[in-house]
């Protein structure tokens, strides 16, 4: 089985979010993130899995559901960041962020008995899934992140493995991004914090 990875900030005012600001207020854009944050983790814990990590940058809180180990983001740019989360794992693993509230565990439950690796593209030229059937960290050293070219640089990473790639999602960064997602997923409760926010239900 595999090893489901969440890489994550501690949604606090003016350390998540910020390219929300405006028109939200920086206690508005950490209430966004923790909602994307929770229904995250909550598709994960409804994922089949090995194991389910939550590496993290800061404190757990209330949105944390059980059955997740807690481990502490390393020093280091993101690539480091993301290389060391894999370099925990043993056995395949895939890794997301919290910034795609509409997945789903059809999404998330991957099968490496034909391939290598799982990428899943982002909307805005990143990536926001990465899974491998053996985690080495230096598939992700040195990828230069938070560009448009994210993605290509990272997919190209891969190359020489047999790779599925995973549908295209929006990560949630600017205003407009989040009611694109909250239409995608009407249901959860990045949609409803965003309705009470911005006055849309829908």
């Amino acid at each position: 089985m595999t090893t489901l990875l969440v890489i994550a900030k501690e949604p606090r005012p003016g350390r998540v979010k910020t390219r929300l600001t405006p028109p939200f207020t920086p206690e508005e854009a950490a209430a966004l993130a923790e909602a994307s944050l929770a229904d995250t983790l909550d598709v994960v814990a409804r994922t089949p899995a090995r194991r389910r990590v939550l590496v993290l940058e800061g404190t757990p809180g209330p949105w944390l559901p059980p059955g997740f180990d807690v481990v502490r983001q390393c020093a280091g740019g993101l690539d480091e960041r993301l290389a060391a989360a894999f370099a925990g794992c043993e056995g395949p693993a895939l890794l997301i962020g919290m910034d795609t509230p509409q997945v789903t565990p059809e999404l998330l439950t991957v099968d490496f008995a034909d391939c290598e690796a799982y990428f899943g593209p982002a909307e805005d030229g990143g990536f926001w899934a990465l899974g491998l059937a053996e985690p080495d960290p230096s598939r992700l050293r040195g990828v230069p992140m938070s560009t448009p070219h994210t993605g290509t640089a990272q997919r190209a990473r891969l190359t020489g493995l047999r790779v599925r790639d995973l549908p295209p999602l929006r990560d949630v960064d600017t205003a407009r991004d989040a009611h694109l997602v909250a239409r995608a997923a009407p249901g959860g409760r990045f949609a409803a914090a965003l309705g009470r926010l911005a006055g849309v239900t829908r």
